[in-house]
């Protein structure tokens, strides 16, 4: 069984650290960074929905069905974001990377590579994972195309599969990493972390 708990994570330019009802003010500020609440592919509260939206992340982490992270950029101890562990199966040593989203100045910069690294190295190295799973819109190509340069492998589209906030039905592409992969997986977010997009500011 895997033991989850609430845990600080860290690189020398990012933080993940227990969601906090606290993290609000700056949650909903982040997110109005793109106005993410309009973007079809994704799930972002309006700043004003941002109480209940903590709440309930903290009521599944209660359940050991979640584990919520506020994402920091340390250079000016910026919150920028939000992702967790989600649909955790303890007796099979599986979770997933999910609920992630990143304030718009951020995106395409160093933010995401150094936060599923560490969301990944803790995973398979702290947690014992036997496998790790990211889902998205099938339809975000962003989204599709970051998780797929994490070394992530397409297990396949869940059709209809849920019913987004503005009514559509979303197609979900299921991805993983396997125990097995996570070195050479390991290794490549090493070298983007060292290159020139750790760089990006």
């Amino acid at each position: 069984m895997l033991h989850i708990e609430p845990v600080t994570l860290s690189t020398d330019r990012l933080t993940l650290r227990p969601l906090s009802l606290d993290d609000v003010p700056a949650l909903a500020s982040a997110a109005g960074d793109g106005a993410l609440w309009e973007k079809k592919t994704t799930t972002v509260p309006r700043p004003e929905g941002f109480e209940e939206y903590v709440r309930k992340a903290l009521e599944l982490q209660k359940a050991g069905l979640a584990l919520p992270f506020t994402t920091v950029v340390k250079d000016g101890n910026r919150v920028v974001g939000t992702t967790r562990y989600m649909n955790i199966d303890a007796a099979n040593h599986r979770v997933e990377i999910g609920t992630t989203w990143i304030a718009k100045s951020c995106q395409r910069t160093f933010v995401n590579t150094h936060a599923k690294f560490l969301m990944l190295r803790h995973a398979f190295e702290g947690l014992g994972c036997n496998a790790v799973e990211l889902r998205t819109h099938r339809l975000n190509d962003q989204s599709r195309a970051a998780i797929e340069r994490l070394g992530a492998k397409l297990d396949g589209i869940l059709r209809q599969h849920m019913i987004m906030p503005d009514g559509h039905v979303r197609d979900t592409a299921v991805y993983s990493i396997t125990k097995e992969e996570w070195p050479e997986a390991k290794a490549g977010l090493e070298r983007r972390m060292a290159g020139s997009e750790a760089k990006v500011a």
